[in-house]
């Protein structure tokens, strides 16, 4: 048996997750997201999927955030025929991303083809895939519940272990078996923290791994304890009912936002924040609140205690709103504060929070909060790096708002968690851990740190280099 491991995306870099296993000639692809960042960067990389579609015998996918499904619809659009494997809240979260990402390109094309013919210019962009595939894609998903084996090849079983990472994230444990050898190796997707609200922890695969794929978004960075970042939220809270001013929030459509929604509820059941106007200015955001509620074999037990025995809905009270139409969210500018905007894109490179940041980021009144990783070159990072002037929509406007980070909650295991993690694992078999999803400063930290803890063959993994498993 010869086997090796390569990336297309995601090597030393964060989003654009896309690695392959290849087991005597055939191909394996673990995720198949889309890169983001600037559009030119994004456009040139989202093009070139940079694999044959023949070659792939089957799709594994972790979880349902864009930068790990967002290309399964291009990857459909250019012949691939053959199963995604998911769990069945991946499968339904990324219907919905990918759904969302169809109709963002196209509302772009009409966008760009108007401003292209008032300038006299020539237009010939097209979007990467309609809704058609996106469509395609979601029939071509099968979905596979946690701890329930299933070949995918020829002597090659997946497993689905719970990553902590968003509902239904998944860490795959694939054995290869053929020829009298055998090879296990876990792909950790994007890796969770312990502790978090609504999900359950990261679990421990039972299989002694060869190879271990290991994100490293955090590679370099601690997180805040959550019982900090829950009292920095509060005292952000009560500085905007004094000052009655706004709290954006750019956040994911996905996990994060109901992660605020719940830590706001508790804040205001238990009398530590007046109650204050919260709008989730975001359908995708409310279309993923609906699936979290018919998905509780992902819950954690508190969540489950409260959703399930008591009938409590977690995920909303009273001073809490979701918005549908353009009107409503366009009406929200005019709102007097004090209010609270949760709103997508997460790195506030689309979506309606650039709506809400054109009309609130020079007013001192205005915080905004962000959440969670920001990559290079977005405008969530360059807010939160608090240049003094940024451009949305062609537009400079200067930073006024005030700006504040909390990383506790942000969904990635931190470098901490993440050895803490990888010590629970059985790695009596352990021949070398490839590092992938994380910027390079953050991978040498992290490369470094474990080397330092017992773990020496960590490998900083290059875009397009073949990596021998043996």
């Amino acid at each position: 048996m010869y086997a090796e491991f390569y990336s297309l995306g995601a090597a030393e870099e964060v989003t654009g997750s896309k690695h392959v296993i290849e087991i005597d000639g055939t191909s394996y692809l673990i995720d198949c997201g889309a890169f983001q960042g600037s559009r030119a960067e994004a456009e040139r990389k989202n093009r070139n999927l940079g694999i044959a579609t023949d070659r792939i015998e089957s799709v594994i996918l972790t979880h349902g955030h864009l930068d790990h499904c967002g290309l399964l619809p291009l990857l459909v659009k250019q012949g691939y025929k053959a199963n995604i494997y998911a769990t069945p809240a991946t499968r339904d979260l990324a219907s919905l991303i990918m759904m969302d990402s169809a109709n963002i390109q196209a509302r772009d094309a009409i966008y760009l083809k108007t401003q292209a013919q008032k300038k006299g210019e020539k237009f010939d962009w097209t979007p990467l895939y309609t809704e058609h595939d996106a469509i395609a894609a979601v029939g071509q998903t099968v979905g596979i519940s946690y701890n329930r084996p299933m070949f995918i090849g020829d002597g090659i079983s997946l497993e689905f272990y719970d990553a902590g990472h968003i509902l239904g994230s998944a860490i795959a444990a694939i054995k290869i078996k053929k020829g009298g050898e055998e090879l296990n190796i876990l792909a950790t997707g994007d890796l969770g923290r312990k502790g978090k609200p609504i999900i359950r922890n990261p679990a421990i695969p039972e299989m002694a791994p060869d190879y271990i794929i290991l994100e490293s978004t955090y590679g370099d960075r601690m997180h805040d304890s959550s019982d900090d970042a829950v009292k920095k939220l509060a005292d952000i809270a009560r500085r905007t009912v004094k000052n009655k001013g706004k709290i954006l929030i750019p956040s994911f459509a996905i996990e994060r936002t109901q992660e605020l929604v719940y830590y706001f509820h508790l804040l205001v059941d238990d009398g530590v924040i007046p109650e204050i106007p919260i709008f989730v200015d975001s359908p995708m955001a409310t279309n993923a609140t609906t699936i979290f509620q018919v998905h509780p074999e992902c819950y954690g037990e508190e969540i489950k205690e409260a959703f399930i025995k008591h009938h409590k809905n977690p995920f909303g009270f009273n001073s809490l709103h979701f918005t549908t139409s353009v009107q409503e969210s366009k009406a929200l500018n005019d709102h007097e504060g004090p209010l609270i905007i949760i709103s997508a894109d997460g790195m506030c490179e689309a979506g309606r929070i650039q709506h809400h940041l054109i009309h609130n980021i020079q007013d001192p009144n205005t915080t905004i909060m962000t959440v969670g990783y920001m990559a290079e070159n977005t405008l969530g990072r360059r807010i939160r790096n608090r240049e003094s002037e940024v451009k949305i929509h062609g537009e400079w406007f200067k930073l006024k708002a005030q700006v504040e980070e909390i990383n506790a909650f942000s969904a990635h295991a931190d470098y901490k968690e993440m050895l803490e993690w990888l010590k629970e694992v059985d790695t009596s078999l352990l021949k070398g851990i490839f590092l992938v999803h994380g910027e390079k400063k953050s991978q040498v930290f992290l490369k470094k740190y474990l080397e330092e803890n017992g773990f020496p063959n960590v490998n900083i993994v290059k875009y397009g280099k073949t990596y021998e498993l043996s």
